[in-house]
């Protein structure tokens, strides 16, 4: 051994002492890496549950990366004993020269101390959107939702997120806290059909389709409120009337799952056209031009006084 750090020392010009650094080096990190995979391998076998696997995966990678840059580094700098110091002249070291690595580096921390996101959940920060779908030590990971695609459904596109925005933007989570949220259907119908018909036929599918979820959601209205100032009067779906320049809108107004918002549009739109088409006198309303005749379509006291005038 100590011929062949001889030859190295002459041939390649490193010192003894870092040679047996370097090997050391070396040795720390196999054994870190053996020490990873057999851990990993371990929660593999015992369960297939995926939310499962990734966390324990990130923990370990968190936690072998901390130890190799403990140990090798305690190494190479003997010279800093202390733990306080070494991490002290490091982090002052790191902050002046690399500030937007330390503000995602403590986006990061924000984000697994105060958990204001974690995979899985849908969020929205900045004109970004999507699934959570990895979180590292400088970026997270989304699966883009919006965009050109409707309905808040997947475009299929990965966005990787600097940790530091969540310190400074304001981010919005579809998940946390209420895990429910409020989505509308406007039904814009004619001046002439029966709007009073068309109210209750839109109330009776609307309780029929999404009444189940709005007992689900007061009791986890209830489990929030310990944490959160969320209350509200109404949780059931509801039907709300309003004129507009084509015809009459009525507007759906009810509770549905965030990932889930699509389908329960279809859901109601399919019975909707189903029950719209059964009744003659309930007709969709769309931009037209129309004429309007006083002598033969006013209110019959317009037309006496119409037909007075004339004789």
């Amino acid at each position: 051994m100590n011929e062949i750090m001889e030859w190295i020392s002459k041939n390649i010009g490193l010192l003894p002492e870092i040679q047996i650094k370097i090997f050391t080096s070396l040795i720390v990190a196999l054994i870190l890496w053996i020490l990873h995979s057999l851990i990993i391998r371990i929660v593999w076998h015992r369960t297939e549950n995926a939310r499962i696997r990734y966390t324990w995966r990130k923990t370990f990678d968190y936690v072998i990366i901390f130890l190799g840059v403990f140990l090798i580094g305690r190494l190479w700098l003997s010279g800093f004993q202390s733990l306080a110091t070494y991490f002290g002249l490091l982090s002052a070291g790191i902050a002046i020269a690399l500030k937007d690595i330390v503000a995602n580096f403590a986006g990061w921390l924000f984000i697994i101390s105060r958990k204001p996101f974690s995979v899985g959940d849908r969020i929205q920060i900045k004109t970004y959107a999507g699934d959570v779908i990895d979180i590292r030590v400088f970026q997270f990971t989304l699966l883009e939702i919006g965009n050109w695609v409707n309905s808040d459904q997947s475009t299929g596109r990965i966005l990787h997120i600097p940790n530091g925005m969540v310190l400074s933007e304001v981010l919005a989570n579809y998940n946390k806290g209420f895990q429910y949220i409020w989505n509308e259907i406007p039904v814009l119908i004619t001046f002439e059909s029966n709007w009073k018909k068309a109210k209750k036929i839109l109330q009776k599918i609307a309780d029929k389709d999404a009444e189940p979820l709005s007992k689900t959601a007061e009791k986890k209205i209830k489990e929030s409120s310990k944490k959160f100032m969320i209350f509200y009067s109404r949780l059931t779906p509801n039907v709300y009337t309003s004129i507009k320049d084509s015809g009459i809108l009525l507007t759906i107004r009810y509770l549905c799952e965030p990932k889930k918002r699509r389908d329960s549009e279809q859901l109601i739109w399919e019975n909707i056209l189903t029950e719209f088409s059964l009744h003659s006198d309930i007709d969709f309303a769309y931009p037209t031009q129309r004429f309007y005749n006083n002598r033969l379509e006013g209110k019959g006291l317009t037309k006496r006084k119409t037909s007075f005038d004339e004789v």
